[in-house]
């Protein structure tokens, strides 16, 4: 059977089919109010239910939150059960490996053909442009949220940022805040290490203005691919369309030199000018639970927005986490192992936990070969994309479950010497992080949680962990039941 859903109106019947699904018909202000509602439910066990918000007061367009935000939605929405199974594929794709012989050309066909068979799709029209309008824009006509009571004013959260390369043409699609400045002007939070950044300053180099599309919607992947850390010459399109296999549809932007998800719900199109000053944007309430403080950036000129005739307005709230994002953020986590075990075959598992907000800490498992196996492998990790900017990374042997935080803090606890165990080093930072004195730049720690060899320093016995004998435990299991202990 093929990926089951053609945009974001057939996702929410399929989730309530499933009563994953909360229709909220009292009139909530996208002001704050709405905001609450979904913080509380993002804060329920196993992330709550997805929440559509009926009659947004003042606007007609509903609004939906949380629509990724517990294991089995994100599972639902890429149409996978293992969602490493994405990984692999994308490896067995990726991979430059040369056939060999004829047999392994024949054997490598199925997975050129499950490539060329994601390329999107160019076509003629779709229901995103049902609606256009175009010369008297008004961007406070969308349903947009201001969240928390410090911010700066509505931000579009869930947006695809459409740009591409001035000079090579390749597409990037980001998932970038964005400050409502006015009907028709947006701020538009390019941090210096993504991909739409570097195609500002290229533009900049180049004196040319940068066309930009924001997508609301589509088929359900396509959110969540522009959150995704892909190589720059990665279309992030191809890749839901590898998730798919399936392509993404596309249609031609009205006023903008761009290509954009024929069923989205929502698209503004417009440029950034180069020449422009860069605008104040912000505070912000992020996903680090603190208010990231006013910063200059880009300003977009709005030329057109476009619609279905019932258009979804699709947002996500971040702050003080768990939030929506943790859900996002375990997807990247179990795709890119596959990715990561390619590059490091000594990795068993990795984790990044929502609660140090993805880039505060990596707990990561080896199997151990050799002394100083453990920094070997946190060197490379920070040498690997968006890898870079982890703040922490705790190494641990194969056999501690890193998904556990207890089982990671008895083996942190136990085995780490700080004197002997710990690095400090200096490398790029997550932008977001206020922690450090410069903006993007400051300290890392690698910290070596294995068992420690005689050869890294150890100079006692190294103790033996507590486990019970087999047959005792066999034993009791098949007595367990007749114990009656519940």
């Amino acid at each position: 059977m093929g990926y089951p859903y053609r945009d974001l109106h057939d996702f929410i019947k399929a989730l309530e089919r499933e009563r994953e699904l909360v229709r909220i018909k009292e009139p909530l202000s996208p002001i704050l109010e709405i905001t609450e509602v979904t913080d509380r439910v993002c804060k329920m066990p196993g992330g709550g239910k997805a929440l559509f918000f009926e009659n947004p007061r003042g606007y007609d367009i509903p609004v939906i939150t949380n629509l990724y935000g517990s294991e089995k939605r994100i599972k639902m929405a890429l149409g996978y059960e293992n969602l490493e199974d994405i990984g692999w594929k994308l490896y067995r794709i990726l991979k430059p490996e040369i056939p060999k012989t004829f047999l392994e050309k024949l054997k490598k066909l199925p997975e050129l053909k499950k490539l060329n068979d994601a390329i999107p799709k160019l076509v003629k029209k779709g229901k995103v442009q049902e609606e256009v309008i175009m010369g008297d824009v008004n961007l406070e006509e969308l349903p947009i949220l201001k969240c928390w009571p410090k911010d700066g004013g509505r931000f579009i959260t869930f947006g695809q940022v459409i740009t591409k390369d001035p000079e090579s043409g390749i597409r990037n699609v980001g998932l970038y805040r964005l400050q409502v400045l006015d009907k028709d002007k947006l701020a538009l939070h390019w941090q210096i290490h993504k991909d739409g950044n570097h195609h500002y300053w290229k533009a900049k180099r180049l004196g040319k203005k940068l066309d930009v599309a924001i997508a609301i919607g589509g088929e359900p992947p396509l959110p969540y691919v522009a959150s995704a850390p892909l190589p720059p010459e990665v279309d992030e399109y191809l890749f839901a369309g590898i998730i798919m296999e399936k392509p993404v549809e596309l249609v031609k932007g009205l006023t903008v030199d761009l290509e954009y998800p024929a069923n989205a719900e929502i698209v503004i199109e417009g440029y950034v000018d180069p020449e422009d000053p860069l605008v104040d944007e912000g505070p912000f309430g992020d996903h680090t639970g603190f208010y990231t403080p006013v910063d200059k950036y880009p300003m977009m000129h709005v030329k057109a927005i476009v619609m279905r005739k019932d258009p979804y307005y699709l947002t996500t709230i971040v702050g003080r986490p768990p939030q929506e994002d943790k859900y996002l953020g375990w997807a990247t986590e179990r795709i890119f192992l596959p990715l990561i075990k390619f590059n490091l075959p000594e990795v068993v598992d990795y984790h990044l936990p929502a609660e140090g907000c993805f880039h505060n800490f990596c707990f990561v498992s080896i199997k151990k070969r050799y002394p100083g196996h453990a920094f070997k492998v946190a060197y490379a990790l920070l040498g690997l994309g968006l890898m870079s900017l982890e703040k922490h990374i705790v190494v641990f042997d194969d056999w501690i479950n890193v998904q556990d935080i207890g089982e990671v803090l008895w083996a942190w606890g136990n085995n780490v010497d700080p004197q002997r165990d710990v690095l400090i080093l200096k490398g790029p930072i997550d932008v977001l992080d206020h922690s450090t004195n410069e903006v993007g730049f400051g300290g890392k720690m690698i910290i070596d949680a294995t068992t420690k060899w005689k050869e890294e320093g150890y100079t006692r016995e190294w103790p033996e962990v507590i486990e019970m004998s087999p047959e005792v435990k066999k034993k009791i299991d098949e007595i367990w039941d007749r114990l009656g202990i519940e």
